[in-house]
């Protein structure tokens, strides 16, 4: 099996090390100090019992093509750069190519075929213009949600925290070889990978959970326990998450749990930054169209008021502005 990840960050190089290391070959399309480490060290897992190594070849995207048509393409790059490295995956992909985009918010293939009031939209807030889903029609795709938190102490080397969790599906909802094979693909690796039936909802419902955290973590450079802790803030992130749900049960991804019980889960995770906080800190951009930017376009077209999202977005959007980029 022919397998290239594209962004072999912190998802990108766990994934890719663990099925790397369970004996099917990974390329890896990476640039930069992540490039020149895997090509020197290998793939390379910090976790408790040690440092998990698995040779990999490794690209620059511009090389990406010389890799040939591959029969799985893990996108791990955050929302916000996928426009950036679409040149690199369209030399990837042949008649029967699947692509697991691993990405958190909501996805450009979302509304392709699901159905409902948003059927067949195309949101400006994910893909603008629609280039993505121009160079990666919705037939390739197979969706995924990552439970899993991996940190990267430097480039090349993942640092695996919590969690092993891959739940995926194919957007139609139907049960396929592919999507099988994928799943003992994953689960050979050692992963916790799940097919599901319903991916949107899981899509939704992980959206659900950190379109507030993330953002708020960004505006006030809060762990999210200290976020949790005043009740001011909690308060105004349950609201969000109320006008979250309200659009999801618009759409067909309804959320049966309150933002109260989702609160009792994230406490559980401690005193963590979150990705978008580290984000903030190092001066990149923030994944904050696909997280937050989309529900308030869903809201508007299924006639939802969104002034707390709304709030978040402005907010967060506007000090990322008035930061340094790196």
């Amino acid at each position: 099996m022919r397998i290239t990840v594209v962004g072999a960050g912190a998802i990108g190089g766990f994934v890719g090390a663990r099925v790397a290391a369970s004996g099917v070959p990974v390329n890896a399309v990476a640039r930069g100090g992540t490039l020149a480490a895997l090509r020197q060290h290998g793939w390379r897992v910090e976790h408790r019992d040690g440092l998990l190594t698995a040779p990999v070849h490794a690209v620059d995207p511009g090389e990406a093509a010389a890799l040939g048509t591959q029969d799985v393409v893990l996108v791990a790059v955050k929302a916000q750069s996928l426009p950036a490295v679409l040149p690199a995956i369209t030399p990837l992909l042949g008649r029967e190519t699947v692509v697991v985009p691993a990405l958190n918010g909501v996805p450009w293939w979302f509304f392709d075929g699901f159905g409902g009031p948003c059927e067949g939209r195309q949101l400006e807030s994910v893909d603008p213009g629609g280039a993505v889903a121009a160079a990666i029609p919705t037939r390739h795709v197979v969706g995924s949600v990552v439970h899993m938190s991996c940190a990267t102490p430097e480039p090349g080397l993942v640092r695996h925290v919590a969690g092993t969790g891959l739940i995926l599906g194919e957007p139609d909802h139907r049960d396929s070889e592919r999507l099988r094979q994928l799943v003992d693909l994953f689960r050979a690796a050692g992963l916790d990978a799940t097919a599901s039936s319903s991916i949107h909802t899981d899509v939704w419902y992980k959206l659900w959970g950190n379109m507030t955290t993330n953002p708020v973590s960004a505006l006030t450079r809060a762990t999210a326990d200290r976020i949790l802790d005043d009740e001011l803030v909690l308060a105004f992130c349950h609201a969000a998450m109320r006008e979250a749900a309200e659009i999801g049960a618009r759409i067909g991804c309804p959320i049966a749990e309150t933002p109260a019980d989702r609160t009792v889960v994230t406490r559980k995770l401690g005193a963590f930054r979150t990705s978008m906080l580290q984000d903030m800190e190092a001066g990149r951009p923030l994944e904050l169209d696909a997280l937050v930017g989309a529900v308030r376009e869903i809201g508007l077209v299924v006639g939802v008021p969104t002034p707390s999202v709304d709030a978040v977005l402005g907010l967060t959007r506007l000090a990322a502005s008035c930061r340094p980029l790196a």
